[in-house]
């Protein structure tokens, strides 16, 4: 099943399931517990933390849940704030080192924040894919996350996601269409 955000960011090929952590949470769970499909792949852009440049096409299976206090040691969690896809369910070849990809309701702006994030070998920033690694792993279901980047973590944060949105959809809806059967 390919899944996507939702709004303004969507796909003939996939399903949308939200924008943030809670829309994308409970449209995901919905949708698996209906259709209970056997491989989740979500499709979207993602701004970077410094590493990835604008246009950059990145695979992941890795999730983080990291908020600015937790960077700034203002606050702590109980819960796993890291997570990475099932390894005993993924059966489409080895797991290499995927880059951790942060999911807050928040888009970061600071700089700062953005390098303390690369220091944490957290890469990049997209507001639902913890959701979907989260549920495919109370599902037992494998998973994965394809990212276009379109703009850096700072202050021209929003600006150029604007501006570059367009192109980022364009080359997601190429690469899926070329390497997929849809």
């Amino acid at each position: 099943m390919i899944l996507c955000a939702g709004r303004n960011e969507t796909f003939d090929f996939a399903k949308p399931i939200g924008v943030g952590l809670i829309e994308s949470a409970i449209n995901l769970t919905k949708l698996v517990m209906e259709e209970k499909p056997a491989f989740l792949f979500f499709v979207g852009t993602a701004g970077s933390y410094g590493k990835y440049q604008p246009f950059d096409l990145v695979y992941s299976h890795c999730a983080a849940n990291i908020e600015l206090c937790f960077l700034q040691n203002r606050c702590y969690t109980p819960l796993q704030n890291i997570i990475d896809v099932e390894k005993i369910h993924v059966s489409r070849g080895t797991i290499y080192p995927s880059p951790i990809v942060n999911s807050s309701n928040y888009i970061t702006t600071d700089i700062t924040f953005a390098n303390q994030m690369i220091d944490k070998n957290i890469e990049l920033e997209n507001m639902e894919f913890f959701s979907v690694v989260s549920i495919a792993n109370h599902f037992h279901i494998p998973c994965s996350g394809l990212f276009v980047v379109t703009n850096y973590c700072d202050e021209n944060a929003h600006r150029d996601f604007i501006q570059n949105h367009a192109q980022a959809k364009e080359l997601i809806t190429l690469h899926v269409e070329k390497n997929m059967k849809i």
